[in-house]
Order: C-alpha cells, then sequence, then structure tokens
C-alpha cells in the first residue's frame, strides 16, 4: 500500500469526500474526509510527534486503523510541515506591510528634504542678488513686507470664534513642521535610521525655542493613539498634572480645549514649568487624525495665581501628532514638540537642560513615540509577562515609583511639603511632608501605619568626566559601596504595622549578597524594572534566625553607554515580600543628568587642563606626557547628580530621623563621589594626563609661588607649618579652610585654579572653573569695591576686602567674613603670574 502524504488542504465548506496526498513516491494516494478529519483531530489534540497520547488516540480510532503507522507518521510531517508555513507566511505578510509602510514614510520624508533643499536654493539665490541689488534699502523694506506674518482680529482668546481661529492657525503651523519645512530639521545626533529603530528623529537646527520631531510606525489604530497622547501624565515622567478646564466642539467632529499642564523640575535647583495650552482635535479630509496645540497669552490666562506660585510659565508654540491611517491595520505617526522653556531664570550651569534641542527629543518626543509602541506590543501579546504580572501592573508600578521620586525632589507645597529650618552652610535640603495621604490604595490594609509623615533629604551636585551610564550602573551593582543596611531595613520595617522604630534599635548585618530578580523592560530596553533582594541577619541572639531580607522595587535606566538618553536613573522603594499590586511605595534614588559640553570646551582643552594640574601630584603616579589635541572628549563632559532619599518618621522622632537622613545622604553623597573619582577617565589626579606648556607653572610650582608671594607681601603664613616641602604645600594649600582662587591676569579674569575649599564655594569644578569669570561671582558691592581697590592691590601688591556676598554657579548667596588678594609673583619675584583671593569664613546664605 502507498504511503500517504500531506499536501492537505482543509475545506471549511462544501469539501468533498475524497481527498488525494501526495505520498514519499510522488504518486496521489487518497483519504476520505473522515479520515482526514480524524487526523486533523489528533494532530489538534497532541500536535508533538513523540507524544505517547498521539499513539493512543490514532490506536482508538477505527477509521485509521486501515492506514500504515508509516503513512500516518508522513501524514503529520508534512502537516507540521504547511502550519509552519502559513505562519511563515503570515508573518513575511506583516513585515511586507510594514515595510510598505515605512517605505511610504520614507519617501515623503524624502520630498520633504527636496522641498527644503530647493527652499534652502531658492534662498541662496535671493541673498545673491539682494547682494548685487543697488537699492539696498528698497529691498530690505520689500523683504520686511515679504515675511511679516499677517495679524489676525480674530484671534480673541476670550470667545469661542476666536479660540476656533487660534486653533485653524495652529492647525496649519504644526503640519508645515510636520510634514512641510517650517522648521530646519536636523537627523539627532546619536541615532542612525535603521530596521531596529522605532522611528526616525530630527532636532531644530536654528529656530525660536526648542523643537524635536519623529515619525514611525504604529500598530495600533490612529484613534487609539491620540487617546493614549492625549493622557500625557501616563507616558511623560516629568508631567506632574493635566487638568482640562473648558472643551467645546468645532467643526468636522474636532473639539477644543484649554488644557492647564505642570512639569516636574529634573533638578532641586531651579523651579518647575507650567503652560496654559489650547488643544485642538480634529481630523483632515484624508482621513488623518490630528491633536495640535498651542500656548495662549494675555491677561487672566490660565488658573489662578496662587495654583501656579511654584511654577515658572513657559510656551509650547504650534506642536502635536499627526496620524494616519496604513492599508492593512497600523498608522504613520509624526510628532513634533516645540517649546519655550524660559531659561533665563535657572543657573547658566543648567541652561544647556533648557536650550537643547536633543533634550526635549529624548525626554518628549521620543519617549511618545516608544511608549505607543509599548502599548502596541503588548496589545498583540508580544510582551512576556513577569512573576504573574500583566505588563500594565508593572508599568503602573514604574510611573508610581518615577512619580514618587519627582515629587520629592520638587516638593510642592499644595502636597503639603515644606522646608525645615536651617541655617544657609547647608548642602542637603530637609523637608517634611505631614498632610499628604500615604493610604490612597484600594486595599485599606496596605497603609502605611505611621502617623508622622515622611521626611525627604535632598542635594544636587556638579559631576565632572562621569560617564552617567557607568555611574548608575555600578551604583546598581553595587550597593554595599554606597548604601547603609540598617537604614534600608529601618524604612521597609515602616511598612510593616507594629515595627516602627528608630534605626539602631533591631542591629542587622548585611551579608553581602544581593539578588536582582528582572520584572519587565521597555521595548529597547531603556528602562529596567526589577526586584532586589538585600539578605541580611540579626545581630540579636533572639532574633537570629528571624529572616531579616529585605526587598526594594527599582527602576534603572540610561545605562547603556551608547544608547541615547535624557538621563540616567536608578529610583527604589521599599516593598513588602507579598509585594501586591496597590503596595505603597516610598521612592529615593539618583537622578545624573549630562550637560551639553560647550563648543569651545575641545578648542580650549589646554586651558581646561591647566585649572586641574594644582591637583596632579595629590595622587602618587607615573607622569606622561600628552598634547593638548590628545585630550578625549569625554574629559569635557559635565553632568548634574540630583539625590533625594525618603524617611517615614513619626512624630516624636521627627528631629532624629532628621539628623539620620541629613548625615546618612551626605555619607551618600561622599561615597559617590569617591565612586566617580574611581571610575572617571580621568579621576582627580591629572598626572596621568597632559603636561602644561612651558609657559604655565606645574603643580607643585604654582603651589610655592601662591605661598611665597602670600610672605612676600602680607607679611604672615599663609600655611601652618614652617617647614614644608613642596609636596606637602600642595597638600596643604589643597585642604585649608578657606577658599583659595586664582584668576588670570586679563582683561577678563577667569578662574585657573581653586582649592577643595574654593570648589565647593563656587559648587563647581576644577575643569569647570574656565567658564567663571571674576566679576560673576560678586555681588554689586563687591564688584565696586573690587574695582575700587584693584589699583591699590596692583601697586601695593595686596589688599583686603571687608565681610560681603558673592554666589556661586548654582545661583546660592555665600558670604564670608574677609577676603584678601595679592599678586602671585613667578620665581623671579618680578613678573605676577595670577592673582590669588583667599575667603575667609566663608558660608550659604
Amino acid at each position: 500500500m502507498a504511503m500517504a502524504v500531506a499536501q492537505h488542504r482543509v475545506s471549511t465548506s462544501g469539501s468533498s469526500s475524497i481527498n488525494k496526498h501526495l505520498d514519499a513516491s510522488g504518486k496521489y494516494v487518497r483519504y476520505t474526509a473522515e479520515q482526514v478529519e480524524a487526523l486533523e483531530r489528533v494532530y489538534a489534540e497532541c500536535p508533538k510527534p513523540s507524544s505517547l497520547r498521539r499513539q493512543q488516540l490514532i490506536r482508538e480510532c477505527p477509521i485509521l486503523s486501515n492506514i500504515e503507522p508509516k503513512q500516518i507518521k508522513v501524514w503529520f510531517q508534512n502537516r507540521r510541515c504547511r502550519e509552519k508555513q502559513r505562519k511563515e507566511s503570515s508573518r513575511l505578510q506583516t513585515v511586507n506591510r510594514k515595510l510598505s509602510a515605512m517605505n511610504k514614510l520614507l519617501m515623503e520624508e524624502n520630498d520633504r528634504l527636496q522641498k527644503q533643499v530647493s527652499q534652502l536654493v531658492c534662498e541662496n539665490g535671493y541673498m545673491r542678488q539682494q547682494l548685487h541689488t543697488v537699492n539696498a534699502s528698497a529691498t530690505d523694506a520689500s523683504c520686511d513686507s515679504v515675511v511679516t506674518t499677517p495679524q489676525h482680529s480674530l484671534r480673541d482668546p476670550n470667545n469661542p470664534a476666536g479660540l476656533l481661529s487660534i486653533a485653524e492657525e495652529t492647525l496649519a503651523e504644526f503640519l508645515s513642521k510636520a510634514t512641510g519645512t517650517a522648521v530646519d530639521w536636523v537627523q539627532m545626533p546619536g541615532m542612525k535610521p535603521g530596521p531596529d529603530l522605532v522611528g526616525i528623529f530630527a532636532i531644530s537646527q536654528s529656530c525660536s525655542g526648542v523643537a524635536a520631531r519623529a515619525c514611525g510606525l504604529v500598530s495600533l489604530e490612529p484613534t487609539k493613539i491620540a487617546e493614549i497622547l492625549k493622557d500625557r501624565p501616563s507616558w511623560l515622567r516629568d508631567c506632574r498634572n493635566l487638568e482640562v478646564f473648558t472643551m467645546f466642539p468645532a467643526g468636522s467632529g474636532g473639539t477644543i480645549e484649554l488644557v492647564y499642564t505642570q512639569m516636574f523640575a529634573p533638578t532641586t535647583l531651579a523651579p518647575a514649568r507650567d503652560f496654559w495650552t489650547l488643544r485642538y482635535t480634529t481630523t483632515l479630509e484624508n482621513g488623518s487624525f490630528v491633536v495640535c496645540e498651542r500656548s495662549l497669552s494675555g491677561s487672566g490666562a490660565g488658573p489662578s495665581t496662587a495654583a501656579a506660585a511654584q511654577f515658572v510659565r513657559a510656551e509650547v508654540l504650534p506642536s502635536g501628532y499627526l496620524i494616519r491611517p496604513c492599508e492593512g491595520g497600523g498608522s504613520i505617526i509624526h510628532i513634533v514638540d516645540h517649546l519655550n522653556l524660559e531659561a533665563w531664570n535657572v543657573p547658566e550651569v543648567l541652561r544647556p537642560l533648557y536650550e537643547s534641542s536633543k533634550v526635549i527629543a529624548q525626554k518628549m518626543t521620543i519617549a511618545a513615540l516608544r511608549y505607543v509602541k509599548q502599548i502596541a506590543q503588548e496589545t498583540s501579546g508580544e510582551v512576556v509577562y513577569s512573576m504573574g504580572r500583566q505588563p500594565a501592573v508593572l508599568r503602573t508600578f514604574s510611573q508610581r515609583l518615577s512619580r514618587g521620586f519627582n515629587d520629592a525632589i520638587n516638593g510642592f507645597n499644595d502636597d503639603g511639603w515644606s522646608i525645615m529650618n536651617c541655617d544657609g552652610n547647608e548642602d542637603v535640603i530637609i523637608a517634611i511632608n505631614s498632610s499628604k495621604s500615604f493610604s490612597c490604595t484600594s486595599n485599606p490594609n496596605n497603609a502605611l501605619p505611621f502617623v508622622g509623615g515622611v521626611l525627604c533629604a535632598k542635594a544636587s551636585m556638579l559631576l565632572q568626566n562621569v560617564p552617567p551610564a557607568v555611574l548608575v550602573r555600578f551604583l546598581r551593582e553595587h550597593r554595599s559601596e554606597w548604601a547603609d543596611f540598617n537604614v534600608d531595613a529601618y524604612t521597609a520595617a515602616s511598612l510593616k504595622a507594629g515595627t516602627y522604630a528608630y534605626p539602631g534599635m533591631r542591629p542587622t548585618r548585611f551579608t553581602g549578597s544581593q539578588i536582582i530578580m528582572p520584572l519587565g523592560h521597555t521595548i529597547e530596553h531603556e528602562e529596567i524594572l526589577e526586584v532586589i533582594r538585600l539578605e541580611g541577619h540579626s545581630l540579636v541572639q533572639e532574633d537570629a534566625f528571624v529572616s531579616r531580607d529585605i526587598h526594594l522595587l527599582q527602576i534603572c535606566s540610561g545605562i547603556d553607554e551608547n544608547a541615547v538618553g535624557a538621563c540616567s536613573e536608578l529610583v527604589f522603594a521599599p516593598i513588602d515580600e507579598m509585594f501586591p499590586d496597590d503596595a505603597p511605595l516610598i521612592p529615593s534614588g539618583f537622578r545624573i543628568i549630562p550637560l551639553e559640553s560647550k563648543p569651545s570646551d575641545t578648542k580650549d582643552s589646554l586651558t581646561t587642563n591647566r585649572t586641574l594640574d594644582l591637583t596632579s601630584s595629590l595622587e602618587v603616579g607615573p607622569a606622561t606626557n600628552h598634547s593638548s589635541g590628545d585630550v578625549p572628549s569625554s574629559q569635557n563632559s559635565r553632568s548634574v547628580l540630583t539625590i533625594a532619599f525618603q524617611f517615614p518618621f513619626d512624630s516624636s522622632l521627627q528631629d532624629n530621623v532628621a539628623t539620620m537622613a541629613r548625615q546618612y545622604v551626605r555619607s551618600v553623597i561622599s561615597s559617590v563621589q569617591r565612586v566617580a573619582m574611581a571610575i572617571s577617565p580621568s579621576g582627580l589626579s591629572m598626572a596621568v594626563g597632559p603636561k602644561l606648556s612651558p609657559g604655565s607653572p606645574e603643580a607643585l610650582t604654582l603651589a610655592q609661588w601662591i605661598y611665597q608671594s602670600y610672605s612676600y607681601h602680607i607679611g604672615a603664613e599663609l600655611l601652618r607649618s614652617e617647614s614644608l616641602g613642596s609636596d606637602s604645600i600642595l597638600k596643604n594649600l589643597w585642604q585649608h579652610q578657606d577658599a583659595i582662587l586664582c584668576c588670570s591676569l586679563k582683561s577678563l579674569p577667569v578662574f585657573i585654579f581653586a582649592n577643595q575649599a574654593g570648589l565647593d564655594m563656587l559648587e563647581t569644578t576644577l575643569v569647570s572653573l574656565q567658564d567663571i569669570t571674576l566679576d560673576k561671582i560678586f555681588d554689586e558691592p563687591g564688584r565696586k569695591a573690587l574695582c575700587s581697590d584693584f589699583a591699590k592691590l596692583m601697586q601695593q601688591g595686596y589688599a583686603y576686602f571687608p565681610a560681603g556676598i558673592c554666589m556661586s554657579t548654582m545661583g546660592r548667596h555665600v558670604s564670608y567674613e574677609q577676603a584678601v588678594a595679592w599678586k602671585v609673583l613667578e620665581a623671579d619675584e618680578s613678573t605676577v603670574h595670577c592673582l590669588a583671593f583667599s575667603f575667609v569664613n566663608w558660608s550659604f546664605v
């Protein structure tokens, strides 16, 4: 009997009673429809070929008794091949549809770029023509008339007709940015287009404010995408609140909304931003869905002044989302974010965060597209569940951790936060929240048991030459290097009723074992959600057999050095080992935000390195020579580190917990500084780095000049010891309690050196000194005193300045009892190398 094979087609209706199948020898063998149906039932129940159950089912089926086992085996093999072919065919069709949609998107992008090139060519030709025009004034007038924006008399935000006019204008301007040439877009640095990229990203090259653009293919319907993106707090971690004040219908089924949005500040050094905007949702004639938005201005615009007291009003220029349906399902989405964040009122060191289109792209535009794609993957079932948790639950945990951390950093008054009394010299800010409800979960059994509230200790500092990804990765993997297990145990114990106690009541020893259990991650692995188990043992004999393990829920982001990210974060909160979905969370952690280097940083690398050379001998190591051009770009990087730790407290222990929190955060800062020094490509020591040019002193030489010139001009000893070697002079100068700074003798003096106290006073680093001019650190009376006594200083070689106020690079005021200035002479005692300043008994106001 010939062996039957499967090239079988299952007919859903009108199938014949006889089915032909090709056997292994190439001959057709006929099966009845009943036999094929029986084989299909067996295959559906037992698809695996080695299943004993399959053999049992075949034996129990009489209709298959006249078919040889070898024939049945071949049939099942071919049946499995056909199923694989169908799956592969379906997959290839899906990929083909996506590639067709992406090809369409790329063609549109190419057309836009061609239009942009044509426009630039026309503008270039026009400018050439103007250069040869005799009547320049007439030409200028005509140019002005061409580019003047027409005024709209109907743009009155106080009536619906005016709002509709603003909405239509916003729509037109947004579409010109999304698909036209209204903005000069350039490719996002560090993100090259490719098959694995979630979309195409661009930033503005030259326009008012900061702008970013993204476009990509998403496997969701347009209305679903619009619904997701309009709920900004769900996907934008920096969005604190979004409230729709008014909504009324517009033409073509559209809606106009007046929206008030509050944003978190990323650090403790600058106030948060808010927006008062008009949001217009409509459908275009081609079926595309549009959500566009812009700021409204005018007297009385927005909510009450009291509600926005802690915010700086920023501006949204025409921005939004263009969502077009694709054939076969899915959508092509264009995202434009165009903002003016009012960077003028933040410390100068932080302005790159508010003036960079790249930062806006990373924090908003790319985040929006990634989130929508994440939801699409979860909807299609591509995301694997972890520990029995649904993706939506895990995503909620990440959002709650991030929001709680942002709440702690910002400390808004309307959330119940207030600053504790402290003197101006405190580097750690202590805030308490006694009114906020921490029992807002659906399960009342999970309410926090303490009655005092929560205390937050927070601080921000500047890091130099430390890759944020490397530092956060180290903090994540080596917790014992910076964390105190007893403090973690104290916070964790506060989550359990009846176990609240001040740290030290139940001493526990950390075994050093840290187990990381991943829960989930985003589509590009830029953020990881995980549970950390810290193993500990009690030091009390009666509790020796009681488990002291601590569980932390943690999110970690920005740990890939090659990825493009807005910041690197490590945020964690203690949780109960049962880990309920509505578990209360009190997050703490670290945030490191890179600051863009100035264009002059690389060019002036020699000048930069001179600020480090004074401390090059503080660390013993071999010296090697490098030219200034060999300095790697990583040595010019700067970033802002923000630390916030939260501690539950009982009202009777508030002062004790505040003292413990301040000391603990200072300890963490010291540990982080040591870690940063160790992982920095340059470290504090530049002994392994470049030497100075012959015209500039080395570290030991400059230290001797400062010390000897002080004695020469003032007749007193700057340092206490009378018998100091060159090495000791450098170390004592570096560790001197007074802030000692040196500035160059130029028309605009800049600082070239500061000891540790000087760096602390200015809240900067050695490399960043080159960006600080002498006049910037003094207030108006201080500048007047300096100008009036400058001639005296240059004539007699030194001058005393009375008590006054100066300012750090972070914008904080610093008081000092007295300042001394003197000329630093070279070895010949005739050539003035620089000016030195010593600020006595300084403190933050």
